[in-house]
């Protein structure tokens, strides 16, 4: 799993069982591995390279987590594995358009690591007028129902719940991304523990114009990527003339709202945290400050750093199982489906 926020390739060895109609599951091993400079440089500028380029990068980092594939089993022991399950690096993201594109060719990986391997998860959904995502809701789902709220904090928050017996998901605003672009104007690679944005201000002018954007407006279902970022969300933030600190304070008011606004009548219940903002220690207590009543449960650290990787191995247990792996409920796609291309060694 590689997100948005740039924080590092995860990769996660999971088991899983089925048993009395229920699902378990286990992480095994885990690790980050983080981005040399090369390769951020690489991610950072793939949305303006040619096609040409584009597909040359596509192959280069489909080796790339192949070659990472065969280091995390060689360094962590790992046997019996069944298959390579892999997000992909999102470059474009455009429902609207009919196109998503994650970087990292299956069949490189295939090739690089010589295992089965299953990718492109979203493409699918997509073709049948869906979002392509969010896609963790049907792990949160099946994995962890005894949640009645699952939240990521990811790149970009995004929650998923039953509502009226069905499952719903969107993503709600940017965290991480927009965080990380802040700490990195003082020299960092993100804000620890949030301890910048402590010390700041809200600027009441900035915090209105992020909360008036319209993507707020819509109705579920909606997803965001880094395009809506760079074109709508960072020209709002750059064009603001309060100090960068004030900037990132402001950023968690504008987050903690949103995801305020999400639980505006909801039943009061267990609600999960997890994603790179669970460690933010300053925008969890503002969290659970705005959200009285709600049981707010960040938990076990492994389950916070790689429930996303957990949950695109699921995935493609259920695409091997002939099992929907998609909520039309959740995407708005025309039906649930079967997402994933199968690349056989």
């Amino acid at each position: 799993m590689s997100g948005t926020s740039l924080d590092g390739l995860d990769i996660a060895y999971c088991s899983f069982r089925h048993k009395k109609g229920k699902w378990q599951f286990s992480i095994m091993a885990a690790d980050t591995i983080a981005y040399q400079n090369k390769w951020l440089n690489k991610l950072n500028n793939a949305p303006a390279l040619s096609g040409l380029e584009l597909f040359k990068l596509h192959n280069e980092y489909g080796t790339y987590l192949g070659e990472q594939v065969t280091g995390f089993i060689k360094r962590r022991k790992v046997k019996n594995i069944d298959f390579v399950s892999s997000h992909g690096h999102t470059i474009f993201h455009q429902p609207k358009e009919k196109f998503t594109f994650q970087l990292g060719n299956g069949a490189a990986i295939a090739a690089a690591s010589k295992q089965t391997v299953i990718n492109d998860f979203r493409s699918l959904d997509v073709a049948l007028n869906g979002q392509g995502a969010p896609l963790v809701p049907i792990g949160d789902m099946l994995l962890f129902s005894e949640y009645q709220y699952c939240i990521n904090l990811g790149g970009f928050a995004n929650i998923s719940f039953n509502k009226k017996g069905k499952r719903i998901a969107f993503d709600i605003c940017p965290v991480n991304i927009a965080l990380n672009y802040l700490a990195q104007t003082f020299g960092k690679e993100y804000d620890k523990n949030g301890a910048i944005a402590s010390k700041g201000k809200t600027d009441k002018a900035l915090l209105h114009k992020l909360n008036a954007m319209s993507f707020y407006k819509a109705a579920p279902p909606k997803s965001l990527g880094r395009e809506w970022l760079e074109n709508e969300f960072l020209p709002v933030l750059n064009k603001a003339t309060c100090s960068n600190t004030d900037k990132l304070t402001t950023v968690v008011e504008h987050i903690t709202e949103q995801i305020r606004k999400v639980f505006e009548g909801q039943a009061k219940g267990k609600v999960l945290l997890t994603g790179g903002g669970a460690f933010n220690s300053y925008l969890i207590d503002q969290l659970k400050t705005s959200l009285p009543g709600f049981n707010i449960i960040v938990p076990e650290e492994i389950i916070v750093k790689y429930k996303e990787a957990l949950v695109f191995a699921f995935l493609g247990v259920l695409r091997l199982r002939g099992e929907d792996n998609c909520l039309r409920s959740v995407t708005g796609a025309d039906r649930n489906n079967k997402g994933g291309t199968i690349w056989l060694i």
